[in-house]
């Protein structure tokens, strides 16, 4: 059985010292990260017989976010009441048009949601598992974070190094041990 996995930015691959970066991949430190949407695959085609691992696009019709759908995105942009979003996958497949989503403050967490602060929760360049709760305006999806298994699924702290969840709410720098606070997902 030949499964696809669908990987998206930043998304750890493996370990450099197994594979060498093929395209839609990059290295940081010893581990392979995926640098766009796609397919992960393996090749082996060096001289020395070494695997190279790529990430692909696919080639079919884009997905299209539908309510109750789950989707990951990049956070591009926030403000005191939301969080905008640009979608990058709907469900496990890739998107080729650009679709966008608004995190709403009250679509943050379940509870307490009077208390949420958007700059605490997200921040530009974090990526998110949400799902689709309304099909919105023209312009945007809304989306939400509330349940315990969406929310900010990667990001980088100020010194542009991995953080790890070590909360609900906060992530905490691979490099510096600094926390931040943020509506992290639980893991699968």
């Amino acid at each position: 059985m030949n499964t696809k996995i669908i990987v998206t930015p930043g998304q750890r691959l493996g370990f450099a010292q197994d594979y060498a970066a093929g395209s839609g991949t990059y290295v940081r430190g010893n581990l392979l990260y995926a640098s766009v949407v796609g397919v992960k695959r393996i090749l082996k085609t060096t001289a020395e017989g070494e695997a190279i691992l790529t990430v692909s696009r696919e080639k079919k019709q884009s997905a299209i976010p539908e309510e109750y759908s789950i989707v990951t995105g990049k956070v591009i942009r926030i403000t005191p009441k939301e969080a905008v979003v640009s979608i990058m996958v709907v469900g496990n497949s890739p998107c080729k048009e650009d679709f966008q989503g608004i995190i709403r403050q009250r679509d943050v967490r379940a509870t307490e949601k009077d208390k949420v602060k958007i700059h605490d929760s997200f921040r530009p360049g974090d990526i998110i598992r949400a799902e689709v709760i309304s099909l919105g305006d023209a312009r945007s999806y809304y989306l939400s974070t509330a349940k315990n298994e969406l929310g900010v699924i990667y990001a980088q702290s100020v010194e542009g190094a991995a953080m790890i969840p070590i909360s609900w709410q906060e992530m905490q720098c691979t490099k510096t041990n600094t926390k931040e606070l943020r509506k992290c997902a639980k893991p699968f």
